[in-house]
């Protein structure tokens, strides 16, 4: 991860992450906090393969990255559209709102983070750091290494 929008795009998704969860502990509580999950035991379930799924999108795994947009696709997706034909049928309640722009958000987000690993030139190309080539694949450095190690000959007492 070298692009600063490939940082973002992780420490937005743990974020959305982190306010889920902060969310579905206040719901199940009896507090609620700006959203109401539509299921709560598919939501606990969501929240493990997240935390996971963002951990292997960090180390640009593309599965990963599928998981992610499978799971928010087949969880906020229909709970999206039915709240979106309630905006525009003007059936819908006030307090609904939030918890569509936080489903969208949940889309866009899981929608960016794919072609985010999708369009990483780095992720197969080229798999191990430069900065640690010039160490690990430069011959020359051996070479230089191995002559200077011949001609030093030190007395052993």
């Amino acid at each position: 991860m070298k692009n600063f929008s490939s940082w973002l795009i992780a420490m937005f998704a743990f974020m959305f992450w982190a306010f889920r969860l902060v969310g579905t502990v206040l719901y199940s509580i009896g507090n609620e906090f700006m959203f109401a999950p539509s299921n709560m035991t598919m939501e606990i379930i969501l929240l493990f393969i997240t935390f996971f799924c963002i951990c292997f999108m960090i180390k640009r795994k593309l599965l990963a990255a599928l998981i992610y947009l499978l799971c928010h696709f087949i969880y906020y997706g229909p709970t999206f559209i039915n709240h979106f034909m309630g905006i525009i049928n003007n059936t819908l309640d006030m307090d609904l709102y939030m918890t569509t722009l936080f489903e969208f958000f949940a889309l866009v987000l899981s929608i960016a983070a794919l072609f985010d690993v999708l369009l990483d030139k780095n992720r197969k190309a080229h798999p191990t750091d430069k900065k640690t080539d010039w160490f690990y694949k430069n011959k020359d450095y051996d070479r230089k290494l191995d002559e200077r190690a011949d001609k030093n000959n030190y007395r052993t007492l």
